[in-house]
């Protein structure tokens, strides 16, 4: 079964996407771009669901690929594994949204670092919990879960400010809802936070052309840093490891990335500079001097 086929006078594409409304964004987003580019073709999308129900991982959708129920799947790179199935690839990084952690925030509560002592800050997420601790250890956290109008909503439900990705507030059009895009020196993202990645079928060479159309190369150069970081400290999208690469104007790449400790005890830090081609090598070799700093040591806490 391939799900390319004629329908009409148009070949059709099906782009599998989980369902929650940050996912149903970034999915819509990317079929819109692909109809600009691809104007001849029928783009669907549809939404995956797990086994028994409930919202999709990033198995299910490798699954829905390998069952050729869908020629293409968007994934949250933050929640992609470094490591894909056999006979799939990752063919497209469009362009990066925002890579920043946002705070949202009540009255006279906008900001990480003025926060009053002993607020709530609700998040998600062992690195943001981690970098929290380490940065303001006087503050309550509440441990969020939910979509994105739950964790919006835990503004009137206890907490005084929240942390959301600064990407999912700027798809839902709720900039205005921004406070603070936190410095990266204060919380550094998840690697690849704020992308997105297309996955198909290798043999698919349709669903690789027309992923390929909206790659985006810079960010594909970012990304690529961060990802090889973390799969050098070990591939554990749920330790908290953070990176960000960016290009400077002069065309080079600066990564920085860190490890902490679950309870935010210690954090160790560094960073990198070269060119952008050599962004998988930059990565591995930031976390092979992290580990030396004594990242072994705290990764064996995360274990």
């Amino acid at each position: 079964r391939n799900h390319v086929y004629s329908c009409g006078m148009k070949r059709q594409i099906v782009v599998g996407t989980r369902g929650s409304t940050v996912a149903l964004l970034e999915a819509r987003s990317v079929v819109a771009r692909l109809k600009e580019e691809w104007p001849e073709t029928d783009f669907r999308l549809s939404t995956i669901t797990a086994k028994g129900g409930g919202l999709a991982g990033s198995g299910d959708l490798e699954r829905a690929l390998t069952e050729e129920r869908i020629n293409i799947a968007v994934h949250a790179l933050e929640d992609f594994p470094v490591v894909q199935a056999e006979g799939l690839e990752l063919a497209s990084i469009p362009r990066r949204l925002e890579a920043r952690v946002a705070l949202v925030g009540r009255a006279g509560c906008k900001s990480l670092a003025t926060l009053p002592d002993g607020a709530t800050i609700g998040l998600s997420g062992a690195l943001r919990l981690a970098l929290v601790k380490n940065f303001r250890p006087d503050l309550i956290v509440k441990m969020l879960e939910g979509d994105l109008d739950d964790r919006l909503e835990a503004l009137v439900s206890g907490c005084d400010a929240v942390l959301i990705s600064g990407s999912d507030l700027l798809r839902a059009e709720l900039r205005n809802r921004i406070d603070e895009l936190i410095a990266p020196d204060i919380l550094l993202p998840a690697p690849g936070q704020g992308a997105v990645a297309l996955e198909v079928r290798s043999e698919d060479s349709l669903g690789l052309e027309c992923a390929y159309s909206i790659h985006h190369r810079v960010s594909d150069d970012r990304i690529t840093a961060e990802r090889a970081f973390l799969e050098g400290l070990g591939g554990n999208l749920r330790a908290p490891i953070g990176a960000l690469a960016v290009i400077a104007e002069d065309g080079t790449l600066t990564l920085e990335g860190c490890i902490a400790a679950p309870d935010g005890s210690q954090v160790i830090r560094a960073s990198i500079e070269g060119d952008p081609d050599e962004a998988e090598d930059l990565g591995f070799e930031l976390a092979d001097d992290v580990l030396k700093q004594g990242g072994e040591a705290i990764l064996k806490l995360t274990a």
